[in-house]
């Protein structure tokens, strides 16, 4: 994802949680979060004060994430309940304004886009200053997770074995063979900074050739598995990258921005504790986990809340 664009997680959802994402919400409605509470996701009644609402955006990562929260803040005898399956920041985030959410998931270059489009910072940190530039004052953010959920340069398995690239190497190891290699993405990949010309521009590389398809959807992954492209723009914690053994490509200069995984906070509504167990979240949650996770509830259909929890488990903050 774009840091300098509008473009949204409660947009553009991931091809594969697309799909899944029908069969996750009929789960949430028996036996994940919105059990705990049928009402109306975008009823206006606030927080009683004692009772943290955790809300999600329209897409499945989101879900998953917010369930994270709300399993963490459980664990440390906040009580709970949920509002899943929202809508766009436009709504979420006037729900969080007027108090009838207490946290959201969120992705910090998404949100800064949607508060101030012409914001271009260079850090996590500048983000973060960036946003609590524009932020409503009765929001806050906690720390930002390592976990991102970007735009990214990815080869499918048969190019990484081929040049030996790992997880480990960088879009600048590709220079020297950019040019045997066809790459795909949106038709505006072709002419957008955060596409060809900054792959050029900052790393240097010219590809043998440019394959309009589409935003990380079906017609990109499907190009690469079959290798009539060899090199792709994915989100980083597409399921498909699992599912085919494809390899993300690290991007040290950040021409893709920053899209870590932050929460979102009205601020009277969470008490110290509450603060401290989400940052806590925030400071286990990279990447890797979140693409396992995400691979788990939309690969495998397992339920987002029991994934949550083995999480949590895992990381010793259940």
């Amino acid at each position: 994802m774009t840091s300098n664009a509008p473009r949204s997680r409660s947009f553009r959802i991931h091809p594969a949680a697309a799909v899944a994402l029908a069969a996750t919400t009929a789960l949430l409605a028996g036996c994940s979060s919105s059990s705990d509470d049928n009402s109306d996701p975008l009823a206006g009644d606030k927080s009683d004060g004692k009772t943290v609402v955790v809300g999600s955006n329209n897409f499945a990562e989101s879900i998953l994430i917010a369930d994270i929260y709300g399993e963490a803040l459980k664990a440390k005898g906040v009580k709970v309940t949920y509002k899943p399956n929202i809508g766009s920041r436009e709504t979420t985030y006037g729900l969080l304004k007027n108090g009838s959410i207490t946290v959201l998931p969120e992705y910090n270059g998404a949100l800064l886009a949607y508060l101030d489009p012409k914001a271009t910072p260079k850090t996590v940190e500048a983000t973060t200053a960036a946003i609590d530039a524009k932020l409503d004052t009765k929001l806050t953010l906690l720390d930002p997770a390592s976990a991102q959920d970007k735009d990214s340069v990815t080869v499918n398995a048969e190019t990484a074995k081929k040049y030996n690239l790992t997880t480990e190497s960088s879009i600048a190891d590709l220079k020297d063979i950019a040019k045997d290699l066809s790459i795909g993405a949106s038709p505006e990949f072709q002419t957008r900074q955060q596409g060809l010309v900054g792959l050029k521009s900052v790393y240097g590389l010219e590809f043998k050739s440019f394959k309009a398809l589409d935003a990380g959807g079906p017609l990109t992954q499907a190009a690469l598995k079959k290798n009539t492209v060899q090199a792709a723009d994915l989100f980083t914690t597409d399921p498909t990258i699992v599912q085919e053994k494809h390899v993300v490509l690290q991007d040290p200069e950040n021409l893709f921005g920053f899209e870590n995984v932050q929460p979102l906070v009205y601020k009277s509504g969470l008490s110290a504790d509450g603060v401290a167990a989400l940052n806590a979240v925030s400071a286990k949650l990279d990447t890797k986990a979140l693409l396992d996770l995400d691979s788990q509830v939309q690969l495998d259909n397992k339920d987002p809340l029991d994934v949550a929890k083995a999480w949590l488990k895992t990381v010793g903050l259940d």
